[in-house]
């Protein structure tokens, strides 16, 4: 698969895995891909770790449907029906999870290139996880990101040390297929964007 096939073809799983493993050798690509990410001073600032644990995945799909929850008392109207009908999350039907995680310290104190931006090393491992993501999607596999979550609860049920930051849960897996059109246009939450309406030229233009 080239570079923009697998950048248009990707799309946030929810429905679609099959609950089988990922093979070792294609979680070690996808993963080597990731750690290939470009980063603000050579910090490489992320780690990742690998959920196959069904007690913990099962502890945080709870916390994530106890936020669903929340999120939808906030809603009313043909704006809360749109939403009862979109499924969140694959993190029980996948079989693996991967959290990403941001380490501010990573590269010590003087970070070449993080002087002026203090958020340019959480862009990095942003790089990172779309890295995964697109090689993911060259490899016939789904990732869903799971956002429906607290950080210190996620920090809590990994033991995530203090100062670490939990940046994406990500649900990887086999897949019956990827959607032709992403979920939450799929189900009329919202369209995309034309790409002339994002373009502007020297100034920002209403």
């Amino acid at each position: 698969m080239d570079l923009y096939t697998a950048i248009h073809r990707r799309r946030d799983v929810r429905a679609e895995f099959t609950g089988e493993p990922v093979p070792d050798e294609t979680l070690h690509r996808i993963l080597d891909a990731a750690h290939a990410a470009p980063s603000v001073g050579y910090s490489q600032p992320w780690d990742f770790v690998l959920v196959r644990d069904v007690g913990l995945r099962r502890r945080f799909h709870e916390h994530v449907r106890q936020e669903r929850d929340v999120f939808a008392a906030t809603l009313s109207g043909e704006a809360a029906r749109r939403f009862a009908r979109i499924k969140i999350d694959g993190v029980l039907e996948s079989t693996l999870s991967v959290v990403v995680t941001y380490d501010p310290s990573r590269g010590g104190r003087d970070v070449l290139g993080r002087h002026a931006i203090a958020d340019a090393g959480l862009y990095s491992v942003c790089l990172a996880i779309q890295n995964l993501w697109l090689a993911a999607t060259a490899e016939g596999l789904g990732v869903g990101w799971v956002s429906f979550y607290r950080e210190p609860f996620l920090a809590e049920l990994l033991g995530i040390p203090v100062g670490i930051r939990p940046v994406a849960w990500l649900c990887v897996g086999p897949v019956t297929h990827l959607e032709s059109v992403p979920d939450l246009a799929r189900h009329g939450w919202r369209q995309k964007r034309p790409l002339a309406e994002a373009l502007h030229a020297d100034r920002w233009t209403p």
